[in-house]
């Protein structure tokens, strides 16, 4: 017999006996079944979130003491307003060296990763999110980021402004300090972008007056022009 047909025997042995093993160790519904590894099911020491005797409060998982901090989590000693940002600029520093090439490019992945949807490659502000409908946020290379310091830029990230939402859960603080730095490359890399102060309620409009078809900038207030 050739080693395949002797190949072929096993096989089918084997097929039968599997069968006849289930046959024979078909469930019995009114039996209860063979419980392997029971100390999985019913463990012997307290599980978390189950009562305990034996601990204050009578709770397996307890509260940290007062004033402890959890290993690897510094806290950040700011609240979300506006005089807390401008405390942050003035005190904050970012941890990171400007030569760390090592840290700038984790920033840049931080920053395509959580930022670019808005925010656009470039800083500008024209990422997907906003051409889909979202505010646009303001431009990363305007002047008035370039004057943030980095301290306030990383309160921004953590606790969020305007329709800009809190990344805290998202990110490391660590990791937003990166992406604080991928900003300063792009502004560092970019002309500033020139904003246009409009004063809220005045419509500035261009109209085309003289002969020589001089640009005109009028002004107009709504609310004088209903008067009128």
């Amino acid at each position: 017999m050739s080693g395949s047909a002797k190949l072929n025997w096993v096989l089918l042995l084997a097929v039968i006996g599997v069968f006849a093993l289930s046959w024979y160790l078909e469930p019995d519904p009114t039996q209860r079944n063979f419980m392997f590894l029971p100390g999985m099911v019913s463990a012997v020491p307290y599980e978390s979130f189950t009562a305990n005797p034996v601990l204050a409060g009578g709770a397996t998982m307890q509260l940290p003491p007062a004033g402890t901090i959890a290993r690897g989590y510094a806290p950040i000693h700011f609240e979300a307003t506006p005089e807390e940002a401008e405390r942050a600029g003035r005190e904050l520093e970012n941890p990171f060296s400007a030569d760390d090439l090592l840290a700038l490019e984790q920033g840049e992945r931080v920053f395509e990763t959580y930022c670019q949807l808005c925010h656009g490659s470039g800083g500008e502000g024209d990422g997907t999110v906003a051409m889909r409908g979202f505010p646009t946020p303001p431009s990363l290379l305007a002047p008035k980021a370039r004057e943030l310091p980095d301290g306030r830029i990383f309160h921004i990230a953590t606790f969020g402004q305007g329709n800009m939402p809190s990344h805290a859960a998202q990110i490391e603080p660590e990791e937003r300090w990166k992406a604080v730095m991928w900003v300063r490359q792009l502004q560092a890399a970019a002309p500033p972008v020139i904003e246009e102060q409009v004063d809220e309620g005045v419509e500035a409009e261009m109209v085309s007056a003289g002969e020589e078809g001089e640009d005109i900038v009028s002004v107009s207030d709504p609310e004088v022009d209903d008067e009128r």
